[in-house]
């Protein structure tokens, strides 16, 4: 039995990402990753001006003059969302946790997916597959999928990102968006989201909170990592610690955003203390343009 808070919270989710995906984000949608996809159709005989890297070789020798491979424009596309799950996403500063704003911008995506007859899937992910949900169309389906991300109860707390994306290396037999929103605290994952991201179209939604990086000035407090349950005393009070742990967390955030750029990767980074729309539209279009 679902609690009634969280119907109520899917409930808000809905009527607000709808009307963002209504007056905002599905034109947007359309324009970014409609006819993106390609899908094999037939083979048939070379002819002159074809691309030859879509020779079919096998073809080819079987019958002793060139064949190329045919690709049509896919008429529906998959969207995964790929959703960590782990400790650190119980954090947050102002009114809603990392994983709340996560639920909130998986919704907008699923809604503007579902607006254009896509399927949307979900994956839940910590250090292992923690949820899978097929690929689905229609709103009952997406407000599952919002429900999934709201309610479920991990078993870990811990991160292994790249187990979630070995999972989608080896399950995902179409083409698809594949949506991974965390906020990448983890290690050692950039071989298989690069090896992911060269199979499928992937984008990474990097959420943080401001407070993260800047510690107010309260004295002498504990600090407890939500992961592996560590605690540790620290003094708040002093700068040079203040402006070190500032630097620490700014240097992991570039680093990852670094890594992306070097394997190609689409990166969002979302400040979950602001509005995450602006940042969403800025990759819309950035993308639109350079798909022009």
């Amino acid at each position: 039995m679902i609690p009634k808070e969280i119907l109520k919270k899917v409930r808000q989710i809905e009527l607000k990402t709808r009307g963002l995906v209504n007056d905002v984000f599905s034109g947007e949608y359309l324009s970014v990753f409609k006819g993106q996809g390609m899908e094999f159709s037939e083979v048939r005989e070379y002819q002159y001006g074809d691309d030859i890297r879509k020779i079919d070789w096998n073809v080819t020798a079987r019958n002793n003059k060139p064949f190329v491979k045919v690709f049509e424009e896919e008429r529906e596309l998959n969207v995964m969302l790929a959703v960590d799950a782990s400790g650190s996403g119980q954090f947050g500063s102002k009114e809603k946790f990392k994983s709340e704003i996560a639920a909130e911008i998986c919704a907008l995506l699923a809604f503007s997916a579902i607006k254009n007859n896509d399927k949307v899937g979900l994956l839940i992910f910590t250090d292992d597959v923690e949820k899978y949900i097929p690929p689905g169309k229609g709103k009952s389906h997406v407000l599952r999928v919002i429900r999934e991300i709201l309610y479920f109860k991990p078993n870990s707390l811990k991160t292994n990102i790249s187990r979630g994306m070995e999972y989608l290396l080896k399950g995902l037999k179409r083409h698809t968006i594949v949506f991974v929103v965390s906020d990448f605290d983890d290690t050692g994952f950039e071989k298989p989201l690069r090896v992911l991201n060269q199979k499928h179209d992937v984008i990474a939604i990097q959420t943080y909170d401001q407070r993260e990086k800047d510690l107010p000035d309260v004295g002498l407090v504990k600090l407890r990592d939500a992961e592996t349950d560590e605690e540790i005393w620290v003094d708040t009070s002093n700068k040079s610690f203040r402006e070190n742990f500032r630097a620490l967390i700014e240097e992991k955030l570039n680093k990852f955003s670094n890594n992306a750029k070097w394997i190609n990767l689409d990166h969002i980074l979302i400040n979950v203390a602001e509005s995450y729309i602006d940042p969403l539209i800025r990759f819309f279009k950035n993308r639109e343009r350079k798909l022009r």
